[in-house]
């Protein structure tokens, strides 16, 4: 069943809605699925709907409710990927977090209490370190996330599972930045990262140009057995 959700944030001054997708019988555990700078748009939706296809609650919050609710934008489209990255500028990570932990605490609410794992890309896959650091998240995964080096520092607070899938020949994440990412994370024992050689940043989207079928195919299977592992 898809529909959409309230969520209340975390002061309960205000809400905002959450995509949401239903599997057929009781949730094993839920999947907060968190958008790229294009908004929940039809790949996130479709994203959550094969989660629940698995079996998993799967909920995408609308994090650009604070600018403007309801942005959906095409990458493809070059005026729209322009507007993203214009609406990176103007984003607020830190609200956003705390918009993701109240999503959390609804989230395992609706599971009663059950696990809750997260998952995002480019700038969801930023996020999704942030909340492995500072959220009781049970277990996160990032594809490609932007300027991680930069929070490098919080590395120590990570205390459940994070998995990072990083883009070998990612424009937003020059070769450098990578290096930074293994030095500062591959001795950590709650973090595994692997790599994509070849391709560039995007290349597990739903679909559209940026997609790499068997790159995706790939990222895609060890994030699933990641949560079977994590979120059982």
């Amino acid at each position: 069943m898809k529909s959409y959700t309230e969520i209340k944030t975390l002061h309960g001054d205000d809400e905002f809605l959450a995509y949401t997708s239903q599997p057929i019988s009781q949730p094993k555990a839920a999947i907060i699925v968190i958008q790229e700078i294009f908004g929940v748009n039809d790949g996130i939706r479709i994203k959550c709907d094969q989660w629940a296809e698995q079996g998993y609650l799967a909920v995408a919050p609308d994090l650009f409710w604070r600018i403007r609710p309801g942005i959906e934008l095409d990458p493809d489209t070059p005026d729209q990927m322009q507007e993203g990255l214009k609406l990176f500028g103007q984003f607020d990570q830190e609200a956003a977090i705390r918009d993701i932990e109240a999503t959390i605490r609804d989230t395992r609410a609706m599971i009663d209490g059950g696990k809750v794992g997260a998952v995002g890309y480019c700038l969801g896959g930023r996020l999704a370190y942030m909340t492995a650091a500072r959220t009781d998240i049970n277990a996160s995964v990032g594809y490609y996330g932007v300027g991680l080096d930069g929070l490098l520092g919080e590395a120590h607070a990570i205390a459940h599972p994070l998995l990072l899938h990083i883009a070998g020949n990612d424009g937003f994440v020059p070769p450098d930045v990578q290096k930074k990412m293994h030095e500062g994370l591959d001795g950590h024992p709650k973090v595994t990262l692997f790599d994509y050689p070849g391709v560039d940043h995007g290349f597990a989207t739903t679909m559209g140009n940026r997609r790499v079928e068997e790159a995706a195919t790939l990222a895609d299977r060890r994030t699933q057995t990641f949560f079977a592992e994590h979120l059982a």
